[in-house]
């Protein structure tokens, strides 16, 4: 197969190869080396698509997603135990090792949600995990008198989450944390959100995804603005890939592929009114209806890259 020739799909093959022989994926030098290596093979620019990559190459990315996603979140138990050492947890968050990239991707993401939602109430972040930087970044430099609805399913890392936040004077009032399955939240409580934010993790695969996104567009708010985390190129070895046809129920209004060393495209979407508004890229006229349109490509500097026919704003 031609995908086996070429020489990143070679090195992500190593470097997988070693990534599943370790031990177990918490920090440690070999760890933080093997990923470290992982990250900066897939962040340069490559026109593969990952969609055509063959059998045996797709199957190594599936595992190799699953692997990022436990590592990812060892490494947040780690340092959310860290952080929780100090009195005033919240003044250390440079201790993370990638703590100016959430700054980053928070920056990116506040900027493309202002252009669709200029002040959002109540936000809801499903998946937050132990370590939940981008709620705390969002809330104490960007959103800061929104308050934070933060999901996980897991009840220990919801623990040590609360635990960072709760001696802050503000975000201990502004934040609250909810243990619990996204797919067991109906509309009683998705409905009163602006915004839900999904991570980047929950739904490992594609498949996985889809049936959180089903259940969100069957029960948030006609208009609330769906913010997700996909990848682009070959970050699309680290985590999983949303496109445009995935988002039944949502009008697509952003995509947005960062160059940097920020890893995650960024997707938003609007909730479907019950009226069915078009959405027009500058240019090119209606793109199609409702949850049937092709993604497309957003300068967030500058605005005149589309207009939005719907006036319904937070």
């Amino acid at each position: 197969m031609v995908c086996l020739r070429d020489p990143l799909v070679q090195k992500v093959c190593e470097l997988y190869d070693q990534i599943s022989n370790l031990d177990n994926l918490s920090p440690s030098k070999d760890v933080d080396t093997l990923f470290t290596q992982l990250v900066a093979t897939c962040i340069p620019p490559h026109p593969i698509d990952v969609t055509k990559l063959c059998t045996k190459i797709k199957r190594i990315r599936h595992n190799l997603i699953r692997l990022c996603g436990q590592a990812e979140g060892l490494l947040e138990q780690h340092y959310a135990a860290l952080l929780a050492s100090f009195d005033n947890p919240l003044d250390h968050l440079h201790l993370f090792p990638y703590y100016s990239n959430y700054l980053k991707l928070s920056r990116l993401e506040f900027d493309l949600l202002s252009q669709h939602c200029s002040s959002p109430a109540r936000i809801a972040f499903v998946g937050s995990g132990p370590l939940p930087l981008t709620s705390i970044v969002l809330a104490s430099h960007h959103l800061t008198s929104t308050v934070f609805h933060n999901y996980d399913i897991d009840a220990s890392v919801n623990s040590m989450a609360m635990k960072l936040v709760e001696s802050h004077p503000d975000l201990s009032k502004r934040m609250e944390f909810h243990t619990t399955d996204i797919m067991n939240v109906s509309a009683a409580a998705l409905k009163d959100y602006d915004v839900v934010f999904l991570a980047a993790l929950v739904g490992m695969d594609i498949e996985e995804k889809i049936h959180v996104i089903k259940h969100l567009a069957k029960h948030m708010a006609p208009g609330a603005i769906l913010m997700l985390r996909s990848a682009h190129g070959a970050r699309a070895f680290l985590y999983p890939v949303v496109e445009s046809h995935h988002l039944q129920g949502f009008e697509v209004l952003t995509v947005y592929h960062p160059t940097d060393e920020v890893i995650n495209s960024v997707v938003v979407a609007r909730k479907c009114p019950k009226l069915v508004h078009s959405v027009v890229h500058q240019g090119f006229g209606p793109l199609s209806k409702c949850g049937e349109i092709e993604g497309f490509e957003f300068n967030p500097l500058s605005q005149m890259n589309m207009v939005v026919i719907e006036d319904h704003l937070c």
